[in-house]
């Protein structure tokens, strides 16, 4: 249907509509882009040579560009022939050419008219040769399936009549396609038009969209094909189907410039923050990041499993963000946590913004209607004497549903999500903008004039803007205290004592106190290498890292963690009937299985890094390496407590049962890769060290051994001692029968299987040593494990060669990359999973909990040495 057509773009200093903009926005972040556009009038402005219509330099420099970007494809189809449009329009080869008003798709399509077609063609010229010889002024253009007759330049009385005689004649005949365009008709053996050709393009690119850019009649049956999230631009005046108009060509140039920037930052990232630099919030139920300039990039709600509201770590500005900083601008004068606790501080001269992730109030009367209920609150504080520019972008469900904000006296309401979402900021002016269906409030506030004070707090789970009952000094105080007793009741060690304590807070942090599961990370697909494909979701509960966690705090001297996370797992393992073996290696918080495994495409990854996942498909894995970590947790609260309570008896004489039953079976390992079952050395490590603390809890706390134990023991040693060696490695390899490293084997001496100075071990340091450390960090292995891409060295391995060289007597090199690798972490202590040795960068998700437990452990022992 022809639609009016809305008014000039260009009528303002050339400055596109803001529905246009708004329009290039959204389409600029589909997964698969195809531009496509034509030649004359769009990217070439109409002349009266045709054969001298040369591109704009503005055009051919955002076509060019567009075509080299990933996940984007370009094209021109013109009415032209496609040798004329290749010779004119000189676009590299990374641009499709269709020429004939979509009738040749390459140089070969003449060869591929049938004997028939050719027949029909060769008439078509001799009858418009006539025709032409009888009307001076038309010009013929001679193309592989088709004839056009040009008009441009005749005397109108003449080209009407020229006209009149093609449309009487030649476009009568059976076979014959009739297109007609400004000043042309042209004539084709070829059922196709501008529509058709792109309709085949988007079929063949697999497209999830299409921008087409036109200016002829010929470039109606391409808008009229366009459909849902596709946007078509019309060049010039004239009724059309196109959504959107520009004035001229130039205009059409400054639309394909603003889309290659906004989809350049969609692909790349807007200037990725480093890993390491991010700060992390905690209050027990769920977390957040923030950047060191106070921009909230990562909070999910209500748990740190569901879906996140503010997701710019992963989707630029678009997937949400809160973000606080001086008017004027600048670079902050640093970032600190405030000491033992999980508020952060971000200083510029004359701001600072303090962060907290505050509890939920827990207690309402009749009496107190302004007391606030509801979940979580993100608390920020700003304070000082300059003015500071805010922007709140909430974009529930990773920026999938869109929300408006509704102001009102004393805050913001979130209106659209499932949960109830408030922004109390009282004596804050907000201006609420829209850009592309997605509302964000803005606000400058002079903090001089509010009394040096603005307090900002984003509500979860209530729509209340009355004022809460406490003081704003008390509330600070009582999320703070619980940290910092916390910290005053643990056992740190003289080395790294801060780092230690900060490493101790961290795995706090991930603990989700109302189930007692403890998370892997943070954050979902934070890339192993920028720009590969290695994201993984780490937002749930292995039940190894989870143990190793608890493990380390046990060894700090809380137990409360382990014991919290022992019941979780109490339940799961009940929830398989008594059957361990039927553990999946991960749950959500609440400890139920995970859904599928899911791609958000419309996400463009931290720094273009995609992916972005949603779940983990290492759920459906065998990893019977879990139980180890599960029994050495058992033993470490039982030694801490001076005995064992019958809910960990349960689980830990169900896990010996299981590892009595599958022992001998091959798993996927520790490291989930996408490869079939193997007998790895560190799961057998595992399953003996089950037995092995299982034994020493019976004989420490049970008072009865437990012969068979005994022989099942002894029976997992003896097999992985004899068939994980590897003769030609000389060392304990990655599995039976294969000779390449891993550094989980490691743990043949960690666990105590073998001895410290036992050679077998004194080998296996050696060579991991060799094939796998570089600088400060100690990579997991170098074999294929199916996947393309390559990964930073992991922290937690860097971490196991500190200890192994302590085992083995090399205590200075110990010192020395244990060092080295406190001295990769982010200035506020925080750590994440890998470390790039050659960019010096963290990689992976953020913060991890492995990274920080190996700090903890690798500090521990190394004190400990100091003391002997």
């Amino acid at each position: 249907m022809t639609s009016p057509a809305p008014a000039p773009a260009a009528a303002h200093g050339g400055v596109l509509d803001p529905e246009l903009r708004a329009a290039i926005g959204r389409i600029a972040r589909v997964p698969q882009l195809l531009v496509a556009c034509d030649y004359d009038g769009t990217l070439a402005p109409i002349v009266e040579d045709p054969s001298k219509a040369v591109p704009l330099p503005e055009s051919v420099a955002a076509v060019r560009a567009l075509a080299a970007l990933p996940q984007t494809s370009v094209a021109v189809v013109s009415g032209r022939a496609l040798r004329d449009l290749a010779t004119l329009s000189r676009l590299p080869s990374e641009v499709h050419l269709v020429g004939s008003h979509g009738s040749e798709f390459d140089i070969g399509f003449v060869e591929r008219l049938t004997p028939e077609l050719i027949a029909v063609r060769h008439r078509l010229r001799e009858a418009l040769r006539e025709i032409a010889a009888e009307h001076p002024g038309i010009r013929l253009e001679r193309k592989p399936a088709s004839v056009a007759v040009h008009t441009r330049g005749v005397d109108p009385h003449v080209a009407a009549r020229a006209v009149e005689a093609v449309r009487n004649g030649p476009a009568t005949w059976e076979g014959v396609t009739v297109t007609q365009g400004k000043e042309v008709i042209e004539l084709s053996v070829v059922v196709t038009n501008k529509g058709t050709a792109v309709d085949q393009l988007r079929t063949q690119l697999a497209a999830s969209a299409v921008l087409f850019i036109g200016d002829d009649v010929t470039d109606e049956n391409a808008f009229g094909n366009l459909t849902g999230p596709d946007v078509g631009i019309k060049i010039g005046p004239g009724e059309t189907r196109a959504d959107y108009r520009v004035a001229e060509p130039i205009e059409a140039a400054r639309a394909l410039g603003l889309l290659l920037e906004t989809r350049r930052h969609w692909l790349f990232g807007e200037r990725a923050v480093p890993i390491e630099r991010h700060s992390m919030l905690a209050n027990g139920r769920t977390v957040a990041l923030v950047t060191p300039e106070a921009k909230i990039t990562w909070l999910c709600h209500p748990k740190p499993d569901s879906a996140a509201i503010f997701a710019d770590l992963v989707g630029g500005s678009p997937a949400g963000h809160f973000t606080v900083g001086p008017e004027r601008g600048g670079i902050p004068l640093g970032q600190r946590y405030r000491s033992n606790t999980m508020t952060v501080e971000t200083r510029w001269s004359g701001l600072t913004v303090t962060d907290w992730l505050d509890l939920p109030v827990r207690e309402t009367t009749p009496d107190d209607p302004a007391v606030v209920s509801g979940d979580s609150t993100l608390v920020r504080v700003l304070s000082g004497t300059g003015r500071a520019r805010v922007e709140f972008a909430p974009r529930p469900e990773f920026g999938q549903v869109a929300v408006q904000l509704q102001p009102l006296d004393d805050g913001l309401l979130v209106l659209g999500s499932n949960e109830p979402v408030a922004l109390h900021s009282p004596g804050v002016e907000w201006e609420v903008t829209n850009d592309a269906g997605y509302e964000t409030a803005k606000a400058v506030v002079d903090l001089s004039a509010a009394g040096g004070q603005v307090v900002l707090e984003l509500r979860f789970g209530t729509q209340s803007l009355e004022p809460h009952r406490l003081p704003l000094h008390e509330r600070q105080t009582a999320a703070e205290q619980p940290w910092k007793d916390w910290v005053a009741s643990l056992r740190l060690p003289a080395t790294a004592r801060d780092l230690v304590a900060r490493s101790a807070l961290t795995l706090r942090g991930l603990c989700h106190e109302p189930t007692g599961s403890i998370l892997a990370a943070a954050t979902t697909s934070l890339p192993e290498e920028l720009g590969g494909v290695r994201n993984w979701d780490y937002r749930y509960c292995w039940l190894r890292d989870a143990a190793m966690t608890a493990r380390a705090l046990v060894d700090l001297g809380s137990t409360e963690e382990a014991e919290g996370l022992l019941r979780w797992i109490d339940g799961v393992v009940e929830r398989t009937g008594g059957h361990p073996e039927r553990l999946h290696p991960l749950y959500t918080v609440d400890g139920f299985e995970l859904g599928a495994e899911a791609v958000i495409d419309t996400l463009p990854g931290y720094a273009g890094s995609r992916p972005v996942r949603v779940g983990n498909l290492a759920n459906h894995q065998l990893q019977l390496d879990v139980f180890g970590p599960v029994a050495d947790l058992i033993a470490a609260v039982a030694d801490a407590r001076g005995s064992i309570r019958d809910d960990e008896w349960r689980v830990l004489e169900n896990m010996v049962e299981a590892v009595r039953r599958r022992w001998h079976e091959p798993d996927h390992g520790i490291w989930e890769a996408r490869l079939p079952p193997r007998h790895h050395v560190f799961s057998k490590v595992m399953l003996w060290m089950t037995v092995d603390r299982a034994l020493h809890v019976v004989r420490r706390h049970g008072g009865e051994d437990r012969p068979e134990w005994v022989e099942l023991r002894d029976r997992i040693a003896s097999n992985v001692l004899e068939h994980g060696w590897h003769p030609e490695a000389e060392a304990y390899s990655v599995a039976y029968g294969y000779e390449e490293m891993d550094a989980s084997s490691l743990w043949i001496g960690i666990s105590g299987l073998l001895a410290g100075d036992d050679p077998r071990f004194l080998s296996t340091v050696l060579k991991i040593e060799a094939e796998l450390r570089s600088g400060p960090v100690v990579y997991r292995y170098h074999w294929d494990d199916g996947l393309p891409g390559r990964e930073g060295g992991f922290h937690i391995c860097t971490s196991w060669l500190i200890e192994a060289y302590l085992r083995t007597g090399r205590r200075s090199d110990a010192e020395e990359l244990f060092t080295q690798m406190v001295d990769t972490a982010g200035p506020t202590g925080l750590l994440p999973e890998q470390y790039d040795p050659l960019a010096e960068r963290g990689l992976g998700n953020h913060p991890q909990a492995y990274s920080h437990l190996g700090l903890i452990r690798c500090a521990l022992l190394l004190d400990n040495m100091l003391k002997q």
